[in-house]
């Protein structure tokens, strides 16, 4: 698997400004490469190879696209066609796809280098930095915020600069599956360690032995994203004070994203370290946002990158992370499986066929527990005991400013 280091960098100005041409040249590459690729029939198009190929003649005719790495520009043209594949795969699944789209002037803010034309120096003299040589545009300060991979063992580099004004840099490893630990098999699983993990309205999450984690509160970044971009209103599109006012939009926007990027770590993190078997609901979130009126919120939570992140750091840990079907884990009861109809507002489940009672959120957990540990062929998981600490229908609930992952001095 890949593991993504990404760390701040700091091109000086000159270096910074050579980064951007060669940035806007790739977008030129890419747009002039769909061009050609679209000019052919369907069925007869060429391939990322017969476009490598193409690259030749393209900077004898164009000699601007000499002017960048070849090896990069190769990478652009084969970034089509990853994106070609991605398409056909959705529409293999059913979903609607279109062509791809031309890239318009600073929409490309990014520049690939695969397997060279890069090269990391660790020994810059300074504590905390290291330095990246690009070929073409040059050397690169960036932040060590922990120890950095030597060259040869990183598989690719993207730089790239945010619409703040920062730039970052990427630097892809890949970890031999052989390194990863190993996932306890099916029989080995004990119920203790598996958790069903609803993702509510009311609360972010709810597991199985009756744990809620409350919504993150973006209140008071929106109040900042909103000022700051009523403020870009008033200023002249395009002018200079216009572009340092849109940077600071740009900056309330990546303090929300980051702040449940953050949120959504740690709660991955514990997770996926607490319990050997971890049950999701698959989710659809696309629909979901078209037609609720919270879909702002649902927005905010951000699931889908929820879901990938649980997955992704369960190869890390050893962890088995399975997702199952969502419909009807709310209407059926926990303990004889009977399904009751009941509108999104009432928050308590009650059986009319066997009396069982407790919260909406904490039935539709453990019915998600006992279908994923049906789906890893580990059985139907016992029941889960309510803490009795608590009051009837009154889950453990946690803040979210409480979350911290596991392991820092604040846990």
């Amino acid at each position: 698997m890949d593991v993504t280091l990404r760390c701040r960098a700091y091109p000086d100005e000159e270096t910074a400004s050579e980064a951007w041409r060669h940035i806007e040249i790739h977008r030129q590459i890419r747009n002039h490469a769909i061009r050609d690729y679209y000019s052919y029939d369907y069925g007869n198009r060429p391939s990322a190879y017969d476009q490598h190929r193409k690259l030749t003649d393209w900077k004898q005719r164009w000699p601007v696209f000499s002017e960048v790495s070849a090896h990069a520009a190769q990478q652009t043209v084969s970034e089509i066609h990853k994106n070609v594949e991605t398409q056909r795969g959705r529409r293999e699944n059913g979903h609607k796809t279109g062509r791809l789209k031309w890239q318009g002037s600073g929409e490309r803010r990014s520049v690939v280098y695969q397997s060279e034309g890069f090269d990391v120096n660790h020994t810059t003299g300074q504590d905390g930095y290291a330095t990246l040589r690009l070929s073409k545009i040059g050397h690169i300060p960036i932040r060590a915020h922990r120890e950095l991979p030597s060259t040869e063992n990183i598989k690719r580099v993207v730089l790239k600069k945010e619409r703040t004004g920062d730039w970052f840099v990427c630097l892809v490893m890949e970890r031999p599956d052989d390194e990863l630990p190993e996932k306890p098999g099916p029989d080995a699983l004990d119920s203790a360690d598996c958790v069903g993990v609803d993702l509510g309205i009311l609360s972010y999450i709810h597991t199985s032995d009756d744990t809620a984690v409350d919504m993150l509160d973006l209140s008071d970044e929106y109040d900042r994203y909103g000022r700051e971009q009523r403020e870009l209103d008033r200023k002249e599109h395009g002018s200079n004070n216009w572009e340092k006012q849109r940077q600071k939009v740009a900056t309330a926007k990546r303090q929300i994203k980051r702040k449940v990027l953050d949120y959504q770590h740690k709660l991955t993190t514990w997770l996926v370290r607490e319990y050997d078997l971890v049950a999701v609901e698959d989710l659809d979130v696309k629909p979901m946002l078209e037609t609720s009126q919270n879909a702002k919120n649902k927005q905010d939570a951000a699931w889908s990158r929820f879901l990938n992140l649980l997955e992704y750091k369960a190869d890390l840990y050893g962890t088995h992370v399975v997702r199952v079907e969502p419909a009807g884990t709310s209407k059926e009861c926990s303990e004889c499986g009977v399904a009751t109809s009941k509108p999104l507002w009432i928050r308590e489940h009650s059986c009319p066929a066997c009396g069982h009672t407790e919260n909406r959120d904490l039935n539709a957990a453990k019915n998600i527990l006992s279908r994923g540990r049906s789906q890893i062929g580990a059985g139907r998981s016992e029941s889960t005991p309510v803490q009795t600490a608590l009051p009837t229908f009154t889950p453990l609930r946690v803040d979210a400013k409480r979350v911290v992952e596991a392991g820092s001095p604040e846990a």
